[in-house]
């Protein structure tokens, strides 16, 4: 199927079908389908102050292009034509290169590029719906393999944040499609984002999730280079952290069958009282969609056209039992 409309009836096709798509892959972690390796899933919560992340140089990766119209030179390219959503740059990222949170509880990253993303798991779930609609090939798919091999393809590290208010409400946020480049139209915890840097000193996961916090919760604008020791957002949360009264835990680490996405499953426990002082006033709507407070429950997801990683963090928590 070549040609722009047929590109687009698979796209459309795409946005709208992703959750049972994803679904129709082989039950993985936690019962989703997220895929995962031993080496990803630790035996019990990791505090996230003790993953220590590395940077080295990232090895070439050789994919064949497909953007899924012989137009475009990759999928980034005709999205950018035919469906580009609010927000989409080419921005630095760090790509994910190895990982161990069953051991040594560490993170090697390179430098990466946000359309890298787009334009290898993006182009293989545009493949994939293609191939089911109309019996075309997936060479792309094909020469990926194993989507958990981080070195065979670009790994954009996304690290998704359960929050939860105390031990029984958690947050829950809507990813409106014509907002958001990956999976629109699921449900998933909140916040999410790719791993990048906001400028020096940045190289850093609680301060990146920070930024997250600020943008998706609060709706304040993108953070630029903030000075972490002033800024009075930064400081509560971290001095709640360094007293208890928050928790962040990493409980594994796994890929969308899908579009390979690739998420760092992060629990963030936020006692009741410090929760309404600090996220008293956030937001129901958000530059990505809807934020709603949910129940912490199974139930709260069940039926739920859920991202599998966010599906799989919740159930995760749930089995963790209370936080430390």
């Amino acid at each position: 199927m070549h040609s722009q409309p047929a590109w687009e009836a698979v796209r459309s096709h795409l946005r709208a079908h992703r959750y049972e798509l994803a679904a129709g892959f082989p039950p993985g972690l936690a019962g989703t389908p997220l895929l995962s390796r031993p080496a990803w899933v630790p035996p019990e919560p990791v505090p996230l102050s003790s993953v220590r992340i590395s940077f080295t140089q990232a090895p070439p990766w050789d994919l064949p292009p497909a953007s899924g119209d012989p137009a475009y030179p990759s999928y980034s390219a005709a999205m950018t034509a035919m469906d580009a959503p609010t927000v989409f740059e080419n921005r630095p990222t760090w790509r994910l290169l190895d990982a161990d949170l069953a051991g040594t509880a560490s993170l090697v990253f390179g430098d990466g590029r946000y359309f890298d993303s787009i334009d290898t798991g993006e182009a293989a779930a545009h493949e994939y719906a293609s191939a089911l609609l109309a019996g075309t090939p997936t060479p792309l798919r094909d020469a990926v393999g194993d989507p958990t091999d981080l070195r065979g393809r670009p790994a954009n590290l996304a690290v998704s944040a359960l929050t939860r208010r105390g031990d029984d409400q958690f947050l829950l946020h809507w990813r409106d499609p014509a907002k958001v480049g990956h999976a629109g139209g699921l449900y998933q915890v909140v916040p999410v984002g790719v791993f990048q840097s906001s400028g020096p000193g940045d190289f850093d996961l609680w301060r990146f999730l920070l930024r997250e916090y600020a943008e998706e919760l609060l709706g304040e604008p993108e953070v630029t280079a903030p000075d972490y020791g002033t800024w009075p957002f930064a400081v509560a949360m971290t001095e709640a952290l360094a007293d208890g009264s928050v928790t962040a835990d990493v409980l594994g680490l796994g890929v969308d069958p899908l579009t390979f996405a690739t998420d760092l499953l992060v629990r963030v426990v936020v006692e009741t009282a410090v929760f309404d002082e600090i996220f008293g006033s956030r937001v129901a709507v958000n530059d990505e969609g809807a934020v709603s407070m949910r129940p912490f429950t199974q139930d709260s997801i069940e039926g739920l056209p859920m991202q599998a990683a966010g599906a799989a963090l919740v159930r995760l928590a749930l089995a963790a039992g209370p936080a430390r």
